[in-house]
């Protein structure tokens, strides 16, 4: 059965278990494993057997992981069209592992649903965190302990670094258990100087949500309002919930690690740099929006992308035929917290927002068929100095794809001429256009078809559509 270490019950995400633990006497938290159809109650129990609630056995103690429940009294209640459990892209790599991805994209779920016998050491309850501070070598007492562990999962790594080097050297025993590593920013690591196992470990990453992995449960005009996070597409109050995520990481990691001193200013780097999402970065600009110098920009950038929240996207340049600009482009890793940070009035034209909005959704589509399935392969973009651009370019071993995306219901010769541009360099490539509309047309060679039936097509370790 799932076990957590130490006084605190085993938690997903912010919400559901976190707080089970408390008025109960202290002791090793369990949870029992579904039981056989038809056999009534799944319980949540601790070692001494005593009850702390149940729920209906349609309902597997992952499905509760999931989705948002409230506790009342001894009962779980929640919303029941919620309750699906998904079947995420993501597989086991069968080997020791860093698993990385911004909180809320479902790690901690797909371990608890996939490892249920696995040892579960929660570094976001404070009181764990402090003892493996304190004491990094308590977790080795831990493993003894433990020998029918056959794996071991760390949530949430990076809050104790020092850990590492005790996992370095149970890693290199021929009779350790296998290790799980979870985190959600990479900077505490690397400020740390740990080495990351020195490559003992693999490095994968969880993305958020990918439309095929919804099915008929995916709708773009959601997608492009709310994004794909799991956390905020399982939430009883999925807008309330988004708005919320990045006010969150700011106070709990920016805030909470002292990444930055001027946390006002902060924020403001980031409505301004949402401005850049899909774009070309000009940190000189964002830096004048801010009145900050551009070294600060670029570390603000930096600190981005060690929490996982955005990510750039360079210049493809492979055999260039012609001068091509240099800059990279700027995402937000999910379209729906681009839109939640993203300023909005009356200047502001909805369909700029929105068409942003999608080419971030295809880009982080495109990004996690690279990651699960094809690591060989790149994401770039082509753009010209006179501004000829083509959004992406999927390059490997096997795949060779330019793709523009175009946020409308309609076709126009004019919205091919980047794609024909870039066949004259590059001859090989084949060429897709995405848009708004719903039928599959083919115009000068060039195959256009509906983006939302593009999404429910990109699958990990499948051919692109």
């Amino acid at each position: 059965m799932a076990r957590c270490d130490g006084n605190v019950a085993c938690r997903a995400g912010k919400r559901g278990l976190a707080h089970l633990a408390k008025g109960t006497p202290t002791g090793e938290r369990s949870l029992s494993p579904p039981p056989a159809a038809g056999s009534g109650q799944t319980t949540l129990t601790i070692l001494n057997a005593q009850t702390l609630f149940s729920w209906p056995s349609s309902m597997s103690w992952t499905d509760v992981f999931l989705h948002d429940i409230t506790i009342s009294g001894d009962k779980v209640a929640g919303n029941e069209s919620n309750m699906a459990i998904r079947r995420r892209f993501f597989k086991d790599p069968s080997l020791d592992f860093f698993l990385f991805g911004p909180r809320g994209t479902g790690k901690s779920t797909w371990l608890r649903q996939v490892f249920p016998d696995a040892l579960f050491i929660d570094l976001l309850a404070p009181d764990v965190e402090r003892r493996y501070l304190a004491r990094p070598e308590r977790l080795s007492e831990l493993v003894a302990a433990h020998p029918e562990a056959g794996i071991i999962v760390i949530d949430e790594v990076q809050k104790a670094p020092a850990l590492l080097d005790v996992v370095h050297l149970w890693i290199e025993s021929p009779s350790g258990p296998r290790w799980v590593l979870t985190g959600s920013s990479s900077r505490k690591l690397k400020r740390a100087g740990v080495d990351l196992l020195g490559g003992r470990a693999v490095l994968r990453s969880m993305p958020p949500f990918l439309a095929a992995e919804l099915g008929g449960d995916f709708s773009l005009p959601d997608a492009l309002e709310l994004g794909m996070l799991p956390v905020v597409l399982g939430s009883k109050n999925p807008a309330d919930t988004l708005a919320a995520y990045v006010a969150l990481y700011i106070r709990e990691e920016v805030q909470r690690e002292g990444m930055v001193r001027d946390i006002s200013g902060f924020s403001r780097f980031i409505e301004a740099v949402s401005f850049s999402q899909a774009s070309v970065l000009n940190t000189s600009e964002v830096a004048r929006e801010c009145q900050v110098s551009r070294k600060t920009v670029e570390a603000h950038i930096s600190i981005l992308e060690d929490l996982l929240l955005s990510w750039r996207m360079p210049v493809f340049s492979k055999r260039a035929k012609r001068r091509l600009i240099s800059h990279p482009k700027f995402f937000w890793f999910d379209c729906g917290v681009f839109r939640s940070v993203r300023p909005s009035g009356p200047l502001d034209r909805c369909e700029e927002i929105a068409g942003a909005a999608l080419e971030g959704l295809v880009a982080q589509h495109l990004k996690a068929w690279i990651d699960l399935g094809s690591p060989s392969a790149s994401l770039s973009f082509w753009r010209t100095p006179s501004g000829t651009e083509v959004d992406f370019i999927v390059y490997g071993p096997s795949v060779f794809s330019a793709i523009e995306v175009k946020h409308s219901a309609v076709v126009r010769r004019r919205d091919l001429r980047p794609l024909k541009s870039f066949r004259e360099d590059y001859p090989e490539a084949r060429l897709r256009l995405l848009y708004r509309g719903r039928e599959r047309l083919e115009i000068d060679g060039i195959l256009c078809i509906p983006v939302e039936e593009y999404l429910g097509q990109v699958v990990p370790g499948m051919a692109l559509p």
